[in-house]
Parts: C-alpha cells; sequence; structure tokens
C-alpha cells in the first residue's frame, strides 16, 4: 500500500530538504511526497518521488493542502493520506505508529493531538499556547464535536475522507480554518474520527507564517463556518439526539 504525504510550505528552505530527507529515512512503506510551494523563490526540488508544486504567492495553507490532496487522489494505488507541515514541528518519528492505529481502528481520519493528556508542547510562547487551546475550546463548543485540537495539521486521512474533503471543503477561506472546516464536515457525515498523542516542537529554523491577522481571520471564517452549516449541524445534532 502506497502512502502520499501532503507538506505546504512557505519559506522553508532551512527545514524542507532536511524533512525529505528525514521522511524517506523513517518511512517503511512506499510513498510520495507532494510539496505544495508558495515562496516566492522557485526550491527546484528534484527529487525521486517527491513532486513539487511552485505556486509562486502565498494562496493559502488550506489551499495548498487541499491542492496536495487532490493531486494524491489521482493516484489509485495510494491509500492513505498524510498532511504535515514542513517546520519540523511534526516529527516524522511518529508516522509509523500513527499509521498501525489509523490501520488497526480502521479510521478516516487521526489527529495528532496537542490537548490530549499525555502530549507535549515544547518550546511555544505562552501566548501562542493560550490563544491556540482558548480557540479549540471555542470552536469544540459551536460545533458541538468531541475533539480536542481541531487546528494541528499533523493528520492521516481515508482516502474516502479525502474524496469527500475536496468535494466539499475550502469554499470559505483558504488558511487554517480549512482544518476545523475538514473535521466538522466528516464528523458530520459519520466518517471515523479519532486522536493520539503527539510532541509538538515549536520550530528552530525559519519564521513562522502564522500572525494574529490570520489567528483573527480564522476566528471570523469559523463563524462563517458555523452559521452556513448550521442547519447541517442542528439536523445531525437532532439525529443523535433521538436514537
Amino acid at each position: 500500500m502506497t502512502i502520499g504525504i501532503v507538506i505546504p510550505c512557505y519559506n522553508e528552505e532551512k527545514n524542507i530538504f532536511k524533512l525529505i530527507k528525514q521522511l524517506k529515512n523513517k518511512i517503511k512503506r512506499n510513498h510520495k511526497i507532494i510539496i505544495i510551494d508558495d515562496s516566492k523563490d522557485n526550491l527546484k526540488i528534484k527529487i525521486k518521488k517527491v513532486l513539487y508544486i511552485h505556486r509562486k504567492k502565498k494562496l493559502g495553507r488550506g489551499s495548498a493542502v487541499l491542492l496536495g490532496l487532490k493531486n494524491l487522489l489521482n493516484e489509485k494505488k495510494i491509500k492513505f493520506f498524510i498532511e504535515m507541515d514542513a517546520d519540523f514541528s511534526h516529527s516524522p518519528n511518529e508516522i509509523n505508529n500513527n499509521l498501525k492505529i489509523f490501520n488497526k481502528k480502521k479510521l478516516d481520519l487521526l489527529i495528532s493531538s496537542r490537548y490530549l493528556k499525555k502530549s507535549k508542547i515544547l518550546n511555544w510562547p505562552i501566548t501562542r499556547i493560550i490563544l491556540s487551546r482558548l480557540s479549540n475550546i471555542l470552536i469544540r463548543f459551536l460545533l458541538k464535536i468531541p475533539v480536542n485540537d481541531f487546528s494541528n495539521g499533523f493528520r492521516i486521512y481515508s482516502r474516502r475522507a479525502v474524496y469527500k474533503i475536496i468535494q466539499k471543503c475550502g469554499k470559505t477561506d483558504s488558511n487554517f480554518i480549512i482544518l476545523s472546516e475538514i473535521i466538522m464536515m466528516l464528523y458530520y457525515d459519520n466518517f471515523k474520527i479519532s486522536e493520539i498523542k503527539t510532541i509538538f516542537r515549536n520550530r528552530v529554523r525559519g519564521e513562522s507564517s502564522v500572525n494574529l491577522y490570520l489567528i483573527l481571520k480564522s476566528l471570523y471564517n469559523l463563524f462563517q463556518i458555523f452559521y452556513l452549516n448550521k442547519k447541517l449541524i442542528k439536523n445531525q445534532l437532532n439525529i443523535l439526539y433521538n436514537k
């Protein structure tokens, strides 16, 4: 079985080549990596089993992931689809174990959650931790979904989940809020979702593309998604409560 890995990339020339090398050393199964790069400079990555797409301008992390998943979906041999960041906040060391859990539980989405009891967050500023935690609590409250971490982009998807995501997601915004939109769309369509512990590390090299504007914009888009899909959520909740 082949694994597809999507890595959204923005000004990650200090990290991306090292990450590709680690992935190739760690992953035991056949795999294909696709990098969607919104940086101004073309990194001209030419490595076996690595597809590099340079978009030349910042079009959003969410849209980059959707583009990568869409490309990988064209390859019928790919059964597992992994999404991860390029800055080493998500460790390649966790992938093989996560794949075993994903396969054993027959999941459609496995989220590496920063907010489980055994998870760790290393070297992140306390202000970022508080803001991220509060944002996730708000999303959980609004969407009525029993997930702890809606905003970590270290995930594994099934093929049928990816097909659904490509069809339904990304119509509100092109950035981080797509992560929450994906969970909502899959959960209320009865896809099987679970979370697993993770060690999240703040980047060592390069600068984060996340800023206060993006965080506030994502919260605004969250309310857009909530109101656009309020009827869907209400109908599904009625079904659950009336069982």
